[in-house]
């Protein structure tokens, strides 16, 4: 089901998540929430979707990274991929930017510049309880550390390297 992006203002998305009882992993209410994060990720055309977006404060994101208006396809990760209880472990020295956007700006019509490690490795529970890592490079472990920033309460607004460079998203596809 596609629930309505929670927005910056909205305390939920500047609290911190709470941990899902992996005994819970195969319950209704956490395969739903999976199903309503994918639905609503596709619906507002993100490449990635954290529960406290969708109102609830717990530790789960999903991705994919599917061709949108603003981003190519990663054949790599295009499929859609659940990372419950996530944790990150590994970042890499070198850092990157790259302009971000967010389902709770303005239901992702605001863009900016934000500068992350270029590799990250993350380990965390996929849908079905099974235990995973990634060591994931570019846009992926972009996605990634954006995601997991909202389970902490942090929106990428947070992190604009230099707001003068922010834009709306049609400004930003005519510069893509």
């Amino acid at each position: 089901m596609i629930k309505k992006a929670v927005q910056i203002g909205n305390p939920i998305v500047r609290a911190k998540s709470k941990n899902v009882a992996i005994k819970s992993i195969g319950t209704k209410k956490i395969q739903n929430l999976i199903k309503d994060l994918a639905d609503s990720m596709k619906h507002y055309k993100l490449i990635g979707m954290a529960a406290p977006q969708i109102g609830l404060n717990l530790n789960v994101f999903v991705t994919q990274l599917a061709k949108t208006e603003t981003r190519s396809k990663d054949t790599k990760y295009s499929k859609l991929l659940v990372f419950i209880n996530p944790k990150l472990s590994v970042f890499s020295r070198e850092r990157t930017e790259m302009m971000e956007g967010c389902g709770s700006l303005v239901s992702g019509q605001l863009f900016g510049p934000v500068k992350r490690p270029k590799n990250v490795t993350v380990s965390a529970y996929d849908k079905n309880g099974e235990k995973f890592e990634i060591k994931a490079t570019g846009l992926m472990a972009k996605v990634i550390q954006h995601e997991y920033d909202h389970l902490q309460g942090v929106i990428c607004v947070d992190k604009f390297t230099d707001t003068k460079q922010v834009m709306q998203r049609d400004e930003y596809k005519k510069r893509k």
